[in-house]
């Protein structure tokens, strides 16, 4: 039993020592940031994040420093993973969105329903577990309004209930709905930045394959499916074909 005990403990203040270590690294490296020494800051963010793991603070911080050390296409990949986890973070948006004004590749999507836009645009405002609290809520709250129709007596009181019950169970449904898109969105990571300076897209998973199109650093890209070493993209602009998977670096 003691020794269990002590070896709880130890595993504890190792926790804790860990913890003080990357905070510890983590002001290090925001101070070189402010110093302008954003090489230094990158590898002391990159090791924060080896050894805390993933966050979109860490991720937002990183592309910054790789985007005043004008290496924008890996500057791109890590708003991207910070969009991944906080999808409605204005600032990191905006950041990206500057970001690909600097690289060669302007890609415009295809055209979508103004609708399917709004829809995407809602969903892209909150994450995943924003969402779910959001339909959990919602359903405890439909359960209170069922409550008040099957169960009171004035009829004012029940056609509130059934009104504001149905609504909060659209609510809730459109909210679990989101939230499983959104986690799917992070489970199933089937998006890429290209990091070749020139790349040519193949017609087949071979070099012998027909030239296509050519794509540079920066780009962001669908993964439809894996060869043998090639990978099949598809483009924002419905464009598709194949390339080296060495060349893509998954978001």
């Amino acid at each position: 039993m003691k020794i269990k005990v002590i070896y709880i403990y130890l595993i504890l203040c190792l926790s804790s020592f860990q913890a003080v270590f990357s905070q510890d690294i983590l002001q290090e490296a925001n101070d070189a940031y402010s110093k302008q020494e954003y090489q230094k800051a990158i590898m002391l963010y990159e090791k924060v994040l080896k050894e805390k793991g993933s966050s979109p603070d860490l991720y937002y911080n990183l592309g910054n420093a790789y985007y005043k050390n004008k290496e924008y296409p890996r500057a791109i990949l890590n708003y991207e993973r910070s969009l991944l986890l906080s999808p409605g973070d204005a600032d990191t948006r905006f950041n990206l969105e500057l970001a690909k004004t600097k690289i060669t590749d302007k890609i415009e999507p295809v055209g979508k329903f103004f609708l399917t836009i709004w829809i995407e645009t809602v969903r892209d405002g909150l994450s995943s577990n924003s969402w779910a609290v959001i339909g959990i809520i919602s359903f405890i709250l439909f359960i209170a309004g069922a409550y008040l129709y099957f169960f009171t007596r004035r009829v004012v009181i029940k056609k509130l209930g059934f009104f504001l019950g149905l609504f909060l169970l659209f609510v809730s449904a459109v909210s679990n709905c989101f939230a499983f898109e959104q986690k799917d969105k992070m489970i199933d990571r089937n998006k890429a930045i290209v990091f070749a300076p020139t790349i040519t897209v193949k017609s087949s998973p071979a070099e012998s394959g027909t030239n296509l199109f050519v794509l540079h650093e920066g780009t962001k890209v669908s993964v439809l499916s894996k060869v043998a070493g090639w990978s099949e993209i598809l483009l924002e602009d419905g464009n598709r074909g194949w390339m080296p998977s060495d060349k893509l670096e998954i978001i």
